[in-house]
């Protein structure tokens, strides 16, 4: 506490010299010599120092007179904002405030930047941050509830962009990773595009290891990221400061969305919704309080410009599987299987399930894509997933087998179709029908016909009779020929039609 009044009424009233009043109060002669001689330069004395208080006193002595402002001032409020674009600098505002006002008295430099920072201070805590244009999105889930006349409960989510604070909110069932991510997907469609970085909390819905240093996402969260071009940055464990924009957009919504709902009944999530959209905009085009503007206005000058565009299309909730390839190069996903190609055949792969898909991954590159099918116990196979050899064999059918034996003549013809025919399945007879095929190759096409012709006239078809017939090659030896008019003599064994009569 000063003791100037102290010091001249020892001095004006008492008389006393300087070392009486220093030993007196506990001050330095110093401090006393210039108590006294200020006041004799403004030309006090005792009755006019009598009057005045301590205040008044060090006001008039100490406080130096104010100089009237010359200088232009610059709009701090707008510098504030303007400092959140990407690449700003105060050196570069301080330049155009000085080529704006070139024939008026501007502040140098320093006395520029002093300024804003004293501006800076007066803001709340929460304003001193610096946040980029298009940086980062901030997402949390409020902690009150809004109630359904069902018993159930609206949880409401909030998302608050970095830059201009511009926010958005929505109800869900639960908070479960689907309604987190899809609340996120419908904040990203809100704004138009997608910020860098996304902060969440730490729930376990999202995070599946909430470390300090490495926290660790899920993989349908990270797929969620990649589909849309951002990066997924969980805030540190009891950190509320790391996103403290969305902590003050929370509290907003509780006081200015939430708390005018709460006389009002809703059925749904739906009714809830429909409640929260005129409201929210109102919201955002309320202006600052000790900035320009409004959180809409903001919006479309910082952060809008500096979004990523959305994706083509808007993400599909998918799951993820780990699967192992069968000897048969098919993968089991919900006891359906699904192909892959053959060479990854005992590997471990990543299956992303999707409502309508189902993709296999390796190494993070998708290896096979397949409808998703809701038969049980069922095969989906792509045929350039399957060996040379398998798809051989897939590529025989019965109309091909008949066309390749027509090809060669009638009689092959004729012995394919009736292997075909003679079993219950095509595919029994497919086995025999190779095997003609395989004579061809080693007799000619020309002594497989006359094999096949020789075979129907003694009344077999079968593949092991045709060979057997080109082996021994009977079917180059002309048969003997019968007399038309010949008739069998009479024997004893004849026993004649009259026998069974």
């Amino acid at each position: 506490m000063r003791k100037i009044k102290d010091v001249l009424r020892l001095k004006l009233d008492a008389k006393l010299s300087h070392e009486q009043i220093a030993a007196a109060l506990g001050i330095s002669k110093g401090v006393v010599t210039k108590y006294v001689g200020l006041a004799a330069s403004a030309g006090l004395d005792w009755p006019t120092v009598q009057d005045q208080d301590e205040a008044a006193l060090e006001r008039l002595l100490l406080v130096a007179p104010q100089k009237p402002r010359d200088h232009v001032q610059p709009d701090y409020g707008l510098i504030h904002q303007e400092l959140r674009r990407k690449g700003m600098t105060l050196m570069l505002l301080w330049e155009e405030y000085r080529a704006d006002h070139a024939e008026r008295q501007t502040y140098a430099y320093s006395q520029f930047c002093d300024n804003y920072r004293r501006f800076a201070r007066q803001l709340k805590r929460s304003m001193r941050q610096i946040h980029r244009a298009g940086e980062k999105l901030f997402i949390d889930y409020a902690g009150p509830t809004i109630a359904l006349t069902d018993g159930s409960r609206a949880h409401i989510f909030v998302a608050a962009m970095g830059a201009s604070s511009y926010t958005f909110a929505c109800a869900t069932a639960r908070e479960t990773m689907a309604d987190w991510l899809e609340s996120t997907a419908r904040a990203l469609t809100f704004y138009g595009g997608v910020t860098q970085l996304i902060v969440p909390d730490n729930p376990r819905a999202m995070i599946a290891d909430a470390n300090r240093y490495e926290p660790r996402s899920n993989d349908t969260v990270l797929d969620f990221a990649r589909h849309y071009g951002t990066s997924i940055l969980p805030a540190r464990p009891y950190h509320p400061q790391d996103k403290a924009k969305v902590e003050s957009a929370v509290q907003i919504v509780e006081r200015w969305i939430m708390a005018r709902l709460r006389h009002q009944l809703f059925t749904s999530v739906h009714d809830v919704n429909e409640a929260i959209a005129p409201l929210l905009t109102r919201l955002n085009e309320r202006p600052f309080q000790k900035l320009p503007g409004s959180r809409a206005s903001t919006f479309a000058a910082l952060d809008q410009p500096a979004l990523l565009p959305l994706p083509v299309q808007r993400y599909e909730m998918a799951h993820f599987k780990t699967v192992k390839v069968h000897i048969d190069y098919h993968v089991e996903v919900e006891r359906h299987r699904y192909s892959v190609p053959h060479a990854l055949v005992g590997q471990e792969l990543d299956a992303r399930v999707t409502a309508t898909g189902v993709e296999i991954l390796h190494r993070g590159q998708r290896v096979a894509c397949h409808l998703r099918s809701s038969r049980q116990g069922g095969f989906t196979t792509i045929e350039g997933h399957m060996p040379a050899a398998h798809r051989a064999h897939m590529e025989w059918t019965p109309q091909r087998l008949i066309h390749w034996g027509q090809s060669i003549g009638p009689a092959t013809a004729e012995v394919v179709t009736r292997l075909l025919a003679e079993y219950k399945h095509p595919e029994h007879g497919y086995r025999a029908c190779l095997g003609l095929l395989s004579l061809a190759k080693r007799y000619s096409k020309p002594r497989l016909e006359a094999g096949c012709t020789l075979a129907l006239q003694i009344g077999t078809c079968r593949y092991r009779h045709i060979r057997d017939i080109l082996a021994n090659n009977r079917d180059q030896t002309t048969p003997p020929t019968m007399a038309a008019d010949w008739v069998s003599p009479d024997h004893a064994h004849l026993r004649g039609p009259g026998y069974y009569q």
